[in-house]
């Protein structure tokens, strides 16, 4: 039974990540890309625009 303990850590692992791997594919794009991708650019300009200072 020594054998199961020391495989069920990297198998727990390797479900996981694919887990996490399928959601960050899943949430790539789709119905709020033009909204986040807005956002982002509305970020990067104030970021970029000159300050003012008074």
């Amino acid at each position: 039974m020594d054998y199961v303990s020391a495989l069920l850590p990297p198998a727990v692992m390797a479900v996981l990540f694919i887990a996490v791997i399928r959601v960050i594919v899943k949430t790539q794009g789709g119905a709020n890309k033009a909204k986040e991708d807005a956002a982002v650019d509305a970020a990067l300009a104030r970021a970029e625009a000159p300050k003012n200072e008074a």
